[in-house]
C-alpha cells in the first residue's frame, strides 16, 4: 500500500509534465490510432484494383509524369479522368516506388485515414482545452476519434481509391487550421486553413467549398482581434484557397488543347466546364451534360437516413444534432470569442450545410460521398460530450446524456433491423444496454460515481457497436467498381421494387437500371475470378434486369455479338478481366503503337489497360459521352498505325447509349460504328477485337 501511495505524486508529477495530460491519455491515443491502422490495412489485397478506372490513371501515373501531372487514364495522354487529379498524385507516387499493385494503390488511403482520426482528435481536444479538465478533454478527443474511425462509410472510402479519402482529410485538417486560428487570431492558420481548402478542390471539386460558409462565418463572428483585421485576415485566406486550387488549373486552361490531354466529364475540353458543370452546378440541379442525368429517386430531408444511407454515416447522426444545441445552450453566454462555441459552430455548419446539400441535390449522388459528414460528426459528438459530462449531476445535462443515448440505441436497432437477417442477436442487446445506461444517466446526481462511470462506459459500447458490427463486415468484404458502399446490403425497404420507372430502383442516386446498395462482393479468388469479360454487375448477385444471373450484365448496343459493343463489357460498375489469350494478343508487339488498343468507356479500357500494363484510350471518356476522340481524330491516329487494335464490348455507344445519359457526344457511337463497316472482327477470350492496322 505505501509503495503505491509513494507512486501517486510521480503518476501526477507525470501528468504535468506532459502538460496536463492524464498519463494514459497518449497510450490510449496510440491505442486508437494503432487499431485504425489495423482496421483500414486489413486484408486490403482482397479488393484487388477497388475502383479500376482511378486505378488505370494511378498506372498511367506511374509510368508519365505527364500523365501523373493532368490525371491521365493512359500513359499516352487521350484523356483524363473526370476529376482533378491530386486525390490520384499520393497513389502515383507510392506505385512508383513500390510498384502498380493493389497495396501500393490502397494503403495511401489508409494512411489518410489514420491521419484523420488523428487530425480530428486533436481538434476537439484543442476546442475544449481550458473549458473541462484535461481528463475530460482526453476521453472527449478520443470518443470522437473512435466513432470517425468506426463510422461505416468511413471504413470504406479509407481503404478504397476513390477521391474522398484526401478530400475529408484536407478538410479536417482545415477544420483544425480554423480551430487554431480562431483561438489566437492567427493569420498563419487561417491561411494554411484556406490552403487545404483550395486543395480539397484539386481532390475533387466543387464539393470541398460546402465547408465555406462555416468557416468563414465561424472565424468572422468569433475571432479575437477587431474586425477589420478579421476581414483581411479572411481575404488572405482566400487568395491562399484560390493559389491552391487554381494554380493547376490555371496552367491546364492556358495550355493549348493539342498539348495536353482532352479534359474528360466536359463536352468542350474545358477544366473550367468541367469544375463548374459536370462536377459543380450539375450535380445541384441535375443538368449534367454527358452524365446520368437528374437522379433525385431519394432526394428529400430523409436522404440521409433513408435505406440507401442510413447506414452508412447516421448512426449517430441524432446524437450529434442534439448535442450540437444542447452544447450551444450550455455555451450561451460566453463571451464572442469562446472557442467551445467557435468549434460548434465550425463542426455544426459543416454538418447541416454539407448534410442539406447531400439531401436534397438533384444530380448524381451515391452514398459513399457521406463520407464528407464523418468528421463533423465524430467532432460533435466528442465535444458536446466533453461538454455535457462535467454537468451531468446537473438535471437538465443528466437527461440530455439520456437522450443522447437512448436515441441512439433505438435508432442503432432500428438500422440493424433492416438487415434482419444479419447478427440478428446485436439489435437486442444494443437496444437494451443503451435504454439501461441511458436510465442510469438520467439518476446521475443520485447514484454512485462509479456505476455513473461504468453506464457510460457501457453507453459508449452500446452506441459504437452498431457501427462497428457495420465496419468489421465492411473491412472483410472486397469491394471493386465504380459504386460501393459500407456493410450488408438493406436493399431499398420493405415493399420498395423500385423507383422512377426502373426496375430495382435507384438508391442514391445509383446506376441506370437500379441496383442494391449492398457492397459488392468479389467472385471466391479474388479479382482476377470470374468471366472474361468482366460484367456490368461486377459479379453482383443476380444480373441487371432481363438478364439471367451470371450473364455479364451491363448494356449493349443492340448490334449483336459481333458488333462493337456486344459482348460482354465492364461497364460502369466494373472493368474487364480479360483472358489470357486476349491480354497476349494485345501485348504482342506493343511497343509499336502509341495505345495498345482503344475501346468505349473509361472503365472498360482500365481493364484492358491494367491487364498489359499498356496504354488503351478510352473512347468517350467514362460515360462514353464525351467528344475524345472525334471520329476524324480517331481515324488520323488509325491511319497514322497509332492505334493496334479496337476492342469492341463496351457499353451502349455514345449519346443516350448509357441508358439515361443527359445528352454528351455520340462521337463514341459514331467510332464503333465506323470501325464495324470498315474492319474484320474476331473472337478471342470471348471478346470481339478488330485489328486496325489490317485493312
Amino acid at each position: 500500500m505505501a509503495s503505491v501511495l509513494e507512486a501517486v505524486p510521480v503518476l501526477r508529477a507525470r501528468e504535468r509534465s506532459l502538460g496536463g495530460d492524464p498519463v494514459w491519455a497518449r497510450p490510449a491515443l496510440l491505442v486508437l490510432l494503432a487499431a485504425t491502422a489495423v482496421l483500414y490495412v486489413w486484408d486490403l489485397g482482397a479488393s484487388g484494383w477497388a475502383n479500376s478506372f482511378y486505378s488505370a490513371a494511378v498506372q498511367a501515373g506511374a509510368s508519365s509524369w505527364k500523365a501523373f501531372f493532368f490525371g491521365s487514364s493512359d500513359a499516352a495522354g487521350a484523356i483524363t479522368v473526370d476529376k482533378t487529379p491530386a486525390a490520384l498524385w499520393p497513389m502515383a507516387l507510392a506505385a512508383r516506388v513500390f510498384g502498380v499493385n493493389s497495396w501500393s494503390i490502397l494503403v495511401p488511403q489508409a494512411v489518410m485515414g489514420v491521419a484523420t482520426v488523428a487530425t480530428v482528435y486533436a481538434a476537439v481536444r484543442r476546442a475544449l482545452a481550458g473549458a473541462v479538465t484535461p481528463r475530460v478533454e482526453a476521453g472527449a478527443g478520443l470518443l470522437a476519434g473512435a466513432v470517425l474511425a468506426l463510422t461505416p462509410v468511413a471504413a470504406l472510402m479509407f481503404r478504397f481509391n476513390n477521391p474522398d479519402a484526401l478530400l475529408v482529410l484536407l478538410l479536417t485538417v482545415a477544420a483544425y487550421a480554423l480551430v487554431r486560428a480562431q483561438a489566437q487570431a492567427s493569420t498563419r492558420w487561417l491561411v494554411v486553413c484556406g490552403a487545404c481548402v483550395g486543395l480539397g478542390f484539386l481532390a475533387k471539386m466543387m464539393q470541398a467549398f460546402l465547408v465555406l460558409p462555416a468557416f468563414g462565418l465561424v472565424y468572422l463572428l468569433a475571432a479575437p482581434t477587431p474586425l477589420r483585421r478579421r476581414i483581411w485576415q479572411l481575404a488572405l485566406a482566400a487568395a491562399a484557397m484560390v493559389a491552391a486550387a487554381g494554380w493547376w488549373v490555371a496552367i491546364v486552361a492556358l495550355l493549348p488543347a493539342g498539348s495536353r490531354p482532352y479534359i474528360g466529364g466536359s463536352q468542350n475540353n474545358s477544366v473550367l466546364e468541367l469544375a463548374l458543370g459536370y462536377n459543380g452546378l450539375g450535380r445541384l440541379n441535375g443538368n449534367e451534360v454527358g452524365g446520368l442525368g437528374n437522379t433525385n429517386q431519394d432526394a428529400g430531408w430523409g436522404r440521409m437516413f433513408g435505406y440507401a444511407n442510413g447506414g452508412q454515416i447516421s448512426w449517430l447522426l441524432p446524437a450529434a444534432l442534439i448535442l450540437l444545441i444542447a452544447g450551444l445552450w450550455v455555451v450561451r453566454r460566453a463571451p464572442r470569442t469562446d472557442r467551445v462555441r467557435a468549434s460548434l459552430g465550425l463542426w455544426g455548419g459543416w454538418l447541416l450545410v454539407t448534410g442539406v446539400v447531400f439531401s436534397l441535390m438533384q444530380g448524381i449522388f451515391h452514398e459513399y460521398y457521406t463520407v464528407a459528414l464523418a468528421p463533423a460528426v465524430a467532432a460533435l459528438a466528442g465535444v458536446g460530450a466533453g461538454l455535457l459530462w462535467p454537468r451531468r449531476r446537473r438535471a437538465a445535462a443528466a437527461a440530455t446524456l439520456a437522450a443522447v443515448v437512448a436515441v441512439t440505441a433505438v435508432w442503432s436497432y432500428t438500422l440493424l433491423h433492416r438487415t434482419p437477417d444479419w447478427l440478428p442477436w446485436l439489435a437486442p442487446v444494443v437496444l437494451v444496454g443503451g435504454v439501461v445506461a441511458a436510465g442510469v444517466l438520467l439518476g446521475a446526481a443520485y447514484l454512485p460515481g462509479r456505476a455513473v462511470a461504468v453506464a457510460a462506459a457501457v453507453a459508449v459500447a452500446a452506441s459504437l457497436a452498431g457501427p462497428a458490427a457495420y465496419a468489421r463486415d465492411t473491412v472483410t468484404t472486397p469491394h471493386t467498381g465504380a459504386i460501393v458502399t459500407a456493410g450488408p446490403s438493406a436493399g431499398f425497404g420493405p415493399g420498395r421494387s423500385g423507383r422512377g420507372g426502373r426496375p430495382g430502383g435507384m438508391p442514391g442516386g445509383g446506376m441506370p437500371g437500379g441496383m442494391a446498395g449492398g457492397a459488392r462482393r468479389m467472385p471466391q479468388g479474388g479479382p482476377q475470378a470470374g468471366a472474361p469479360g468482366g460484367g456490368m454487375n461486377g459479379g453482383l448477385d443476380g444480373g441487371w434486369p432481363g438478364r439471367a444471373r451470371g450473364d455479364g450484365g451491363g448494356f449493349r448496343s443492340g448490334q449483336g455479338r459481333g458488333a462493337p459493343g456486344g459482348g460482354r463489357p465492364g461497364g460502369l460498375l466494373n472493368s474487364p478481366t480479360p483472358s489470357a489469350d486476349l491480354v497476349a494478343l494485345l501485348k504482342a508487339n506493343a511497343g509499336s503503337y502509341r495505345w495498345t488498343a482503344a475501346t468505349v468507356g473509361s472503365n472498360n479500357a482500365a481493364g484492358y489497360q491494367l491487364a498489359t500494363g499498356t496504354p488503351v484510350m478510352a473512347v468517350g471518356g467514362f460515360n462514353g459521352t464525351d467528344p475524345a476522340p472525334t471520329l476524324e481524330r480517331f481515324q488520323a491516329y488509325v491511319t497514322q498505325k497509332k492505334i493496334h487494335y479496337f476492342v469492341g464490348d463496351g457499353m451502349g455507344m455514345g449519346r443516350g447509349g448509357m441508358g439515361g445519359a443527359a445528352g454528351g457526344s455520340d462521337a463514341a457511337q459514331r467510332i464503333a460504328q465506323w470501325v464495324q463497316a470498315n474492319f474484320t472482327a474476331r473472337t478471342v477470350g470471348g471478346v470481339t477485337v478488330y485489328d486496325l492496322t489490317a485493312r
